[in-house]
């Protein structure tokens, strides 16, 4: 299977290959994936390769006319669901629509494609939709659902697909792709987006393509937020969580990978190893959380209360 498209993950690479060279591509996926990971560029490649008309090691070939039409958007028998509104999970009323469609035959080739943007927020009653046609729905229909945390799947839906989990791209690896993509632009800023996007190509390119001012803004906030986090004064790190709380909803992932990568580097040469450490793995649980839509106040005062119980047990430590 040609996926040379997609940067990285090589173990799902070889998987799909085999897969389609033994028993066939499966009809039912969960893609998932960190926004910027390469779940858009994925699920094109396997909507390529389900229609494609070269032979199985070459698809998608790219060049004959389905793989055109699917890499240029065009191709009638690949439907792409999405929210009723930009930020809304899809709906019950659209799986159902969805449904009705499926059964309808494709219009050109073998397979008809659907890809469900934000699978990991629609509510169970739009999971249980698709539970029947997952299970029972017609031999040429394909399902892609795209999730930044598959974990927000229903179990009853996970069961019946197969997950492909997307990786960060090794950092040479993800330094040679943007090379390639930015050749002005100097190893040192490449080295630092591919530092600061955590592996992440798509945060990467963001950050190369005019992120800069917001970027250095969001290695502002970090920074108050480590110092606030190593520190004790429960006043500064209430003042400090703010930033999150303040941060709009689609920055706040961003915010999160930057303070979890300053914690790291903080980490190195704080002599409060211990308390950065109890705060990188709240910040971990807040990047979870924040995949599932958190509210950035539940997230500010969670990451609050976490590093207050942390000094609760230092004093009852320094006590005894």
């Amino acid at each position: 299977m040609e996926l040379s498209p997609l940067a990285g993950n090589r173990a799902l690479k070889t998987q799909l290959s085999q897969q389609e060279e033994g028993r066939g591509l499966s009809h039912a996926y969960i893609l998932s994936g960190p926004a910027g990971s390469g779940k858009h560029t994925l699920a094109r490649l396997l909507c390529g390769a389900m229609l494609c008309t070269a032979p199985a090691q070459r698809r998608p070939c790219g060049h004959c006319g389905p793989c055109k039409k699917v890499f240029a958007g065009i191709h009638p028998d690949v439907a792409v669901i999405a929210g009723p509104a930009e930020g809304k999970p899809i709906t019950v009323d659209q799986v159902r629509q969805l449904r009705a469609d499926a059964y309808i035959r494709p219009n050109e080739g073998e397979r008809k494609v659907y890809l469900l943007e934000g699978a990991d927020r629609m509510n169970a009653s739009a999971q249980n939709a698709m539970l029947k046609l997952l299970e029972e729905g017609p031999a040429y229909a394909a399902f892609l659902l795209l999730a930044e945390n598959g974990g927000g799947v229903l179990q009853t839906v996970r069961s019946r697909c197969e997950e492909l989990s997307l990786t960060p791209v090794p950092p040479g690896e993800a330094e040679e792709w943007l090379r390639t993509r930015f050749p002005d632009r100097s190893g040192a800023d490449l080295r630092r987006a591919v530092q600061e996007a955590q592996g992440i190509l798509g945060r990467a390119v963001s950050l190369l393509e005019g992120d800069g001012g917001q970027a250095q803004e969001r290695r502002a906030q970090a920074d108050a937020l480590v110092r606030a986090l190593e520190g004790t004064d429960e006043l500064a790190l209430f003042e400090a969580s703010l930033l999150l709380e303040k941060a709009p909803k689609e920055e706040l992932p961003r915010l999160l990978d930057q303070l979890y990568l300053q914690l790291g580097e903080r980490l190195a040469v704080s002599g409060e190893k211990s308390r950065l450490l109890k705060a990188a793995a709240l910040v971990r649980k807040l990047r979870g959380a924040a995949e599932l839509n958190a509210n950035p106040g539940q997230l500010s005062g969670w990451l609050c209360a976490g590093m207050f119980l942390e000094n609760e047990k230092g004093r009852m430590q320094n006590a005894e």
